[in-house]
């Protein structure tokens, strides 16, 4: 017998019979297009994570902008994917202060470095091999999320746009990161002052982040991610990532649909699932392995809760997943999908006014450099 079901998670019960569409519509009535969210913005298209990135996501027609939270020793909330500051991406300036201990500060955690500290560190020139086509902007720094939401409103000054954001906490090493209570309080305080309240997705891998957040604030959306490693372990042990559940609890009969009742369970109103699983590339190479299956697609949906798998780079994939009917993507290539849903007959997002958006970018990256 399972746990007594969250408030929330009986109310998924009332939206079964619902179409996707509708579905989404409930938890956020601002959604009127089929979502094609822009994974750090659009990290195949533009430098990850950064103002540049959200406004080129912005253009090109992205439903959702999805992005990651860190926070600094400081305590400040930014937007960041890596737990560490990574040589491969950002590149060190000068010290704040002469003889500074912690310079160089690239390599070093997020949570060991102040505010300041970031503020000195170019996250724009570097190039990602794995993206080639990469537009870099020299100089560009981490913004903090509330410098994201300014920029937002002023390249969308009717807020219409939707968000996705991440808290990137580590199950398995806390002491790399802030802890759950600092994430769900300081991620908050930024939302809740911020005129995207109801338009912000909350989504973690660490599902202890997701009930945390429900417990205090249980308006907030709430999307559960999940892959082949965090999902179980070899070892047969409880995953830490899961909120101390075990998917073999549940009823099942398959994996993909353990999966699917864990996330109602926990009352998260939306699973987020890897698109793939292990090495697998696509469906036209021998070896293809779908983490996100038809059955977890379709126990999702009998439950009431929206699918939208991660991260989408490639056709082949994309079109399996339309063919499951899940109710979002999330890609590198916001363009490409969005081309690729409209010859679905599938709603698209309205693409942002170039030059708008871009004279914001402009003078958001001016008023950044001179903090």
């Amino acid at each position: 017998m399972l746990p007594q079901l969250t408030f929330l998670a009986n109310q998924a019960l009332l939206l079964v019979a619902l179409p996707a569409q509708e579905r989404l519509a409930r938890w956020i009535p601002q959604s009127r297009f089929y979502d094609v969210q822009g994974h750090r913005g659009g990290r195949g298209n533009t430098i990850e994570n950064t103002l540049p990135s959200f406004a080129w996501g912005l253009i090109d027609g992205a439903t959702t902008l999805e992005l990651d939270n860190g926070i600094t020793r400081d305590g400040v909330v930014v937007v960041w994917h890596d737990e560490e500051i990574t040589h491969e991406k950002c590149i060190d300036t000068v010290p704040v202060f002469p003889d500074d201990p912690d310079f160089p500060y690239v390599g070093k955690f997020v949570a060991n470095l102040t505010l300041a500290q970031i503020k000195t560190i170019d996250c724009g020139s570097k190039r990602q091999q794995k993206y080639p086509l990469q537009m870099t902007y020299p100089g560009t720094r981490i913004s903090t999320m509330q410098e994201v939401f300014d920029f937002a409103s002023c390249a969308d000054p009717s807020h219409q746009i939707l968000w996705n954001i991440e808290s990137k906490i580590n199950a398995e090493y806390p002491n790399q990161t802030r802890s759950v209570e600092d994430f769900v309080t300081k991620q908050y305080e930024v939302f809740a002052a911020s005129p995207y309240y109801s338009s912000i997705t909350y989504q973690s891998f660490d599902w202890r982040t997701i009930v945390a957040m429900k417990e205090r604030h249980s308006d907030v959306v709430t999307s559960a991610l999940i892959d082949d490693e965090t999902a179980t372990r070899p070892d047969n042990k409880t995953s830490p990532w899961l909120a101390g559940l075990r998917l073999d609890a549940f009823p099942g009969p398959t994996t993909s649909e353990q999966i699917a009742q864990a996330v109602y369970h926990i009352g998260a109103q939306i699973l987020s699932p890897a698109a793939t699983t292990g090495k697998s590339i696509d469906p036209a190479v021998d070896g293809y392995l779908p983490f996100t299956t038809t059955e977890m697609v379709v126990e999702a949906h009998r439950l009431g809760l929206l699918v939208k798998p991660w991260t989408v780079n490639r056709m082949n994939v994309a079109e399996e997943l339309l063919k499951l009917r899940v109710d979002g993507i999330i890609t590198d290539y916001p363009n490409v999908v969005r081309r690729l849903i409209k010859s679905y007959n599938l709603p698209a997002a309205p693409k942002y006014p170039k030059q708008r958006v871009l004279s914001c970018l402009a003078s958001h990256l001016m008023r950044e450099s001179s903090s």
